[in-house]
């Protein structure tokens, strides 16, 4: 566990904690935001007003020594299920010798799973016979175009049937455009090993105003907080700013996004329109946040056409890198605080060869502290903080931030925070209108040191904060060399 410290109380005067002018970000649109008792990242800050003194931060993940038994694929996908991970990629059988361009016939899909997040092994499934051999681990083959981009996710419906407790899309369309196999199909299995392909054709037919779509990992899963099925998947899309790095007829490889009840019947797409100017997004890696499921977060692949690393030529010319967005459950649109990359190709040559990174489906956790993200091209796995995508961060000299008016449930406030040996924290509860509750005024705070996934703040006077859940309130941080990732109202234990 990362190390907490015990909260300190100390004695400086207001007037010394904020005895320095700052500059004031924008305001934003007031609205009544419901955080209930859930957790909420500042990856998300549709509930941050006013930002004054301090930075917004998005953290670097860190790569992790390559492990001896790497996962490395294309298309992977990874899922904690319990205390097993479990991995799907895309590989290739290696005796195939026939033509490629149709379909992709020689890929296969194939399993991992681990124990630790980091080493894996690689059963012996004896389910297909590739090369000659069933001793392998493979879980689908001989069936294009469907290994191309196989992605399953684990269902957790309510009442979802032990037979249907994994389900998977693939597909794309085929140059022969073939009305039965043009689109999306859907895969369901007990085991996450032994596949049946639904009856019935695609789950999401192709249209051929979208030009090509699907050729590229898909993600769907059950989202609790819509109640339905939710799928993103590649589209082509015109862009007015496109320009001359677009691909045919001006268009950009986008994402968009439908809704289903039962799995089988989709809703109509509607484009999330995510890229910038010039942006390719070849995927988009779109999950449920596994502490905050009403909160999608989304890795997708950009795709720089035209543009090469030092050294690198290829056939296929542009390089790419890996974005952080994120969405809130039910919405139509990502937000992209920060438009830069989240990874990028870094020191190896070969991560700048042409669609060279891709991040595997979901970030899983992978320690008490910590959550994984894999980049299985390369094998690698990179680790951030829990909760730490990003972080409002304040230097030496005092910052703060106000929320939205908001409604919380529960009796306490932990934060995800971290400080320094001189840094501090401290929050004000005010009312609508930005006026200090009695009791919950700065002063009253208990100044937080320390460095933990949930620093609960504490008042001296003892006020009882259950007496504000429902009411419309305002949360005031202060902060000085420290680092604020994530909040929770809860039901004190």
């Amino acid at each position: 566990m990362l190390p907490q410290i015990a909260t300190v109380a100390r004695r400086a005067s207001l007037s010394v904690l904020l005895g320095i002018a700052f500059a004031a970000s924008p305001a934003r649109a007031e609205t009544l935001v419901d955080l209930a008792d859930r957790l909420h990242l500042l990856a998300d800050r549709h509930w941050v007003a006013e930002v004054t003194g301090l930075a917004w931060r998005l953290h670097e993940p860190v790569p992790q020594p390559l492990a001896q038994s790497p996962l490395v694929g294309s298309y992977a996908t990874v899922i904690r299920d319990g205390d097993i991970f479990r991995a799907w990629y895309r590989a290739s059988d290696p005796s195939y010798r026939g033509e490629t361009a149709s379909g992709h016939p020689g890929e296969i899909t194939c399993y991992a799973e681990s124990r630790d997040g980091h080493e894996w092994s690689f059963p012996k499934l004896g389910l297909f016979e590739v090369a000659g051999r069933r001793d392998n681990n493979v879980v689908l083959a001989g069936q294009p175009p469907f290994s191309h981009n196989f992605s399953p996710f684990l269902d957790t419906r309510p009442g979802v049937t032990r037979e249907e407790r994994y389900k998977a899309i693939a597909g794309h369309p085929g140059h022969q455009r073939q009305v039965r196999t043009d689109g999306l199909h859907g895969f369901v299995s007990a085991d996450g090993l032994r596949w049946r392909k639904l009856e019935g054709g695609p789950i999401l037919a192709y249209d051929p105003s979208w030009s090509h779509a699907f050729d590229s990992q898909n993600s769907a899963f059950w989202s609790a907080a819509e109640g339905c099925y939710v799928c993103y998947f590649r589209t082509w899309a015109p862009h007015a700013a496109a320009g001359s790095e677009a691909g045919r007829k001006g268009e950009l490889r986008g994402i968009s996004r439908a809704t289903s009840a039962d799995f089988r019947t989709w809703s109509q797409p509607v484009a999330m329109n995510a890229n910038l100017p010039g942006e390719h997004l070849y995927t988009s890696q779109t999950h449920p946040y596994f502490r905050a499921p009403h909160l999608y977060i989304a890795l997708p692949t950009r795709y720089m056409a035209g543009r090469l690393g030092a050294g690198k030529a290829h056939s296929m010319l542009g390089s790419t890198d890996i974005l952080l967005m994120t969405s809130q459950a039910g919405s139509t649109r990502f937000d992209r605080p920060f438009t830069e990359a989240f990874l990028r190709p870094g020191l190896d040559p070969e991560r700048w060869a042409s669609r060279a990174n891709y991040a595997a489906l979901n970030i899983v956790p992978t320690g008490p502290a910590e959550m994984s993200i894999y980049h299985a091209r390369s094998g690698r796995r990179h680790t951030l903080r829990t909760d730490g995508f990003v972080s409002l961060r304040a230097a030496a000299a005092a910052g703060e931030f106000r929320t939205q008016p908001l409604r919380f449930a529960g009796s306490e406030l932990v934060l995800n925070a971290g400080t320094s040996a001189a840094g501090s924290l401290r929050v004000e509860i005010q009312d609508a209108a930005g006026k200090p509750l009695p009791g919950f005024a700065l002063a009253d705070c208990e100044e937080l040191v320390g460095d933990a996934l949930e620093l609960p703040v504490r008042w001296r006077t003892g006020a009882d904060l259950a007496a504000l859940a429902g009411q419309p309130v305002r949360l005031r941080f202060v902060l000085r060399e420290a680092d604020l990732y994530a909040l929770r109202f809860r039901t004190a234990d």
